[in-house]
């Protein structure tokens, strides 16, 4: 599927429709994810062992001048919406920073950070100051004893209350991502969902894809989210279609809920013909996609005297090589090495 074409504003480097990012499929990218650290507060079972990994040293990760300067580039490709995620963005000193510098760069529609919450609640108000668009909590139980199962920490409490702070702060986007598990939260669908009963945010339940330092997903825990789909049909009836972002290939709304419940098929992989985002790590690497392992050194780009062009350059060239859909790039991963990374933590949410 072609996207659209964007309606685009001027930015730094002229009419951005002249500079639109776009693969051999049709496929427009307007959106930069942006991984600012690998460390984590929290040690969830699907992403990394409870010791944690070996994180890469502060020097080896972007700094936030190099950050900004890939958002400053990036606009003149028709880059337009900035995501922070980690590890756990919050533990970036300058996190705020990093969201009043991107807010404020001519091109840039909206800034917004993926989050575990735990966090949030010191930080939401600052963030919202600095043009901090919108919040994806990530979340995948209500019940304090899973929650300190799957996190390995005992931080539920925090997490509610940063989600009540980033609800307080007035944020246009509040989402709960929810990894579903079989087994483990298949039982709490419908909690999840009367979360949009009275607030006006999106809970959406997302597959389980293989980056876990121990593949629990091979163990069982795998589950579709017909299942999920199913679930809510029996309990609310018919679900009214809704608007959804590219990742969110169903989303519904409840008949009298203020919110929206989503489904996103990570591991399915029926979203990749929207595909609309570039990833950079924390350690300044361009990754296609999630399920590849080629990638590009955007670092040694800025620290070996590139100029902008030489960042968009390269932007170009790693959207050039993109893959159509997730399977084909995990069959290239495979035929074609790269380089294995052992947890999510260390790709960027």
């Amino acid at each position: 599927m072609t996207q659209s074409l964007p309606t685009l504003k001027i930015g730094p480097d002229g009419p951005l429709d002249r500079h639109l990012l776009t693969d051999r499929f049709g496929r427009i990218f307007n959106y930069l994810r942006i991984a600012v650290v690998e460390r984590c507060n929290l040690r969830c079972i699907y992403c990394m062992p409870e010791e944690g990994i070996p994180f890469t040293a502060r020097k080896e990760l972007l700094t936030t001048d190099e950050l900004l300067r890939v958002v400053r580039a990036g606009t003149g490709l028709g880059i337009r919406k900035i995501r922070y995620t980690g590890g756990e963005p919050l533990l970036h000193p300058d996190i705020v920073a990093l969201v009043a510098g991107a807010a404020s760069q001519p091109g840039i529609d909206s800034v917004h950070l993926t989050t575990n919450g735990v966090l949030l609640s010191r930080l939401a108000g600052e963030l919202r100051q600095a043009g901090l668009s919108g919040v994806n909590i990530s979340l995948d139980t209500l019940r304090e004893d899973r929650f300190a199962s799957i996190t390995r920490r005992s931080e539920l409490a925090a997490v509610l209350a940063g989600l009540e702070a980033a609800q307080t702060a007035g944020f246009e986007s509040i989402k709960i991502n929810v990894v579903a598990l079989r087994g483990f939260n298949d039982d709490e669908i419908i909690d999840f969902a009367e979360m949009t009963r009275d607030a006006d945010l999106t809970v959406r339940f997302i597959e389980l894809m293989p980056f876990d330092a121990h593949q629990i997903w091979k163990t069982g825990t795998f589950l579709r989210l017909d299942v999920v789909r199913q679930q809510l049909a029996s309990e609310y009836g018919a679900l009214a279609a809704a608007e959804g972002s590219a990742t969110e290939t169903e989303a519904f709304r409840i008949p009298g809920f203020r919110g929206k419940v989503a489904l996103i098929p990570a591991y399915t992989r029926s979203l990749c013909s929207a595909c609309n985002r570039v990833r950079l790590t924390a350690d300044g690497k361009l990754r296609n996609c999630l399920y590849g392992k080629h990638e590009y050194d955007l670092k040694a780009v800025l620290r070996g005297g590139g100029s902008a062009e030489d960042i968009r350059d390269l932007l170009r060239e790693a959207v050039g090589h993109k893959a159509r859909d997730g399977w084909a790039a995990q069959e290239e991963a495979v035929d074609g090495g790269g380089r294995e990374r052992v947890s999510m933590t260390q790709i960027g949410g």
